[in-house]
């Protein structure tokens, strides 16, 4: 007794999950990272701050520390929601100005969706 099998040719059957998967991600709306001026923190507190935590060099840093004391405000970075939450809680967490006695603390910063 033999046994003869016969390929046979099923349809291609795509699946939800595989179309879905050739069409582009969805990309995330960005934030903006808002760090907000007071009279408790120096221009190298800022500048310190924008290079350990955003990686700027001191020249960025510097025009960031010279916005936010002109506009009350400075954006220091645009990128996904997730990230600019972690980036303010960094700020927040970066602790008082060691050059002014008067500060208690770290500088304040928001998040804001960026518009188109």
């Amino acid at each position: 007794m033999s046994d003869h099998s016969a390929a046979v040719a099923e349809p291609d059957v795509v699946t939800e999950e595989e179309q879905c998967s050739d069409r582009k991600p969805k990309r995330q709306p960005p934030y903006h990272v808002i760090l907000w001026d007071d009279t408790d923190h120096s221009y190298d507190y800022v500048i310190s701050m924008m290079k350990r935590l955003f990686r700027m060099p001191i020249e960025k840093g510097y025009q960031v520390a010279k916005e936010v004391d002109k506009s009350g405000r400075a954006i220091c970075m645009t990128t996904t929601l997730e990230l600019a939450e972690l980036k303010r809680d960094q700020i927040h967490a970066f602790g008082k100005d060691e050059q002014l006695d008067r500060c208690k603390g770290s500088m304040t910063a928001t998040i804001e969706p960026a518009r188109g």
